[in-house]
């Protein structure tokens, strides 16, 4: 698989778009499974999802819609990478 990293890795010690990421790479390096949430420009939820500790996932979202985790986002790594079929 091959990522194009499109800018400086972060956390998600607070909510963010990730730098109006349309695919974000998110990696849980905290010990236990956490709770991401998507919310729009708004700040309404539009969903969330659980990710194991240890476990990275790639996400897609709109420019503007942000993430955040319900607890110790900053063990949560985001960086925004590029979109690829």
């Amino acid at each position: 698989m091959l990522i194009k990293v499109l800018a400086a890795e972060t956390t998600l010690g607070t909510a963010g778009n990730v730098g109006n990421a349309t695919v974000v790479r998110l990696y849980n390096g905290h010990s236990a499974a956490l709770v991401i949430s998507r919310t729009n420009a708004s700040d309404s939820v539009i969903g969330s999802l659980t990710v194991k500790n240890g476990e990275t996932v790639d996400l897609e979202k709109e420019p503007t819609d942000k993430l955040s985790a319900a607890s110790n986002g900053a063990s949560v790594k985001v960086v925004k990478v590029a979109y690829r079929n």
